[in-house]
Parts: structure tokens; sequence; C-alpha cells
């Protein structure tokens, strides 16, 4: 099997994963910054991780899941400032999804990611402040060891 993982990270979380997947997966690999990312038509796994920005996978992904194909074995997965199974998480996945021309989902995963302090300073600021606020406290240290087994368990049975 051929693999690819291409990602995008703010703050090194989502690489923190994406290096997992590349440790994990058997076979030939490739692992690359989305702004790297080589077509993906030769893959049979492609693996594409992100970070969430206003409830949607980060700019970059957002612009890169519309070029995979419907015959692409898709597995995503995300870092998150929110609560493991919030509805933000959700609906942010949805999203991703919903941008993938209808690719052949293997999987998801996501898990918290420690937020930057000067972002989170930032966006406490806002007269609004964004949902997962009240979550950034519990994402400090994350991903964390028990992240990492998690998706190297999911990784595995692919």
């Amino acid at each position: 099997m051929k693999s690819l993982i291409v990602y995008s990270t703010q703050s090194k979380n989502t690489k923190k994963l994406a290096d997992a997947i590349y440790e994990s997966l058997e076979g030939e690999k490739d692992i690359f910054p989305v702004n790297l990312a080589p077509s993906a038509d030769s893959y049979d796994l492609i693996a594409v991780g992100f970070w969430l920005m206003g409830g949607k996978p980060d700019p970059k992904i957002s612009e890169y899941l519309p070029t995979l194909g419907k015959q692409d074995r898709l597995f995503l997965f995300a870092t998150h400032g929110a609560a493991a199974g919030s509805d933000h998480v959700k609906n942010a996945m949805n999203h991703a999804i919903g941008l993938t021309n209808e690719s052949d989902l293997a999987g998801v995963f996501t898990c918290q990611g420690e937020v930057n302090p000067k972002v989170l300073e930032k966006v406490k600021q806002k007269p609004e402040p964004p949902v997962w606020i009240g979550d950034a406290d519990d994402a400090v240290g994350h991903p964390n060891a028990d992240d990492i087994s998690a998706l190297k368990q999911i990784i595995a049975k692919l």
C-alpha cells in the first residue's frame, strides 16, 4: 500500500499526529505539509490533517480537500481547542467531509491540541469569544501520549 500524509499545522499539534500516522503506516509512504503536497493520484490512502479555524478546517486544507477524487481512500485527522466530541468538532469534521468530493472515507480522528497562549489572549478579547474558549484549558498538553496511542490503534486497523 502506498500512503500520503498531508497536513497543515499552526502550533505543531497536527504535525505530531501526522508524524504518528507516518510511523504507524506500513508500506511506501510520504508526508508533506499541504503547501508542498504532490498529486494524490498514485496513492492508495491519503491522510489529511488540519487544525480548526472558525469551526472549519483551516483555509489551506479547505482548499486542498476538494482536489481529491471520489476514488481516493481518505483518512481525516484534526486538532482543536474544543472539547472532544463537542458539536463544534462534529460540525467541523462534517464540513471537512463535505469538501472531499465524496472520497472513500476510511476514518476520522480528532483530539484536543494546546492553543498558543498568544492566540488565546487574542480570542478572549473578542466581543463574542468562540464557543470552544471554555474548553481551551483542558487542551493544554495535548496531543499527549494517550492521544497518539489512540490514533495509532485506529491507523493499525486501516
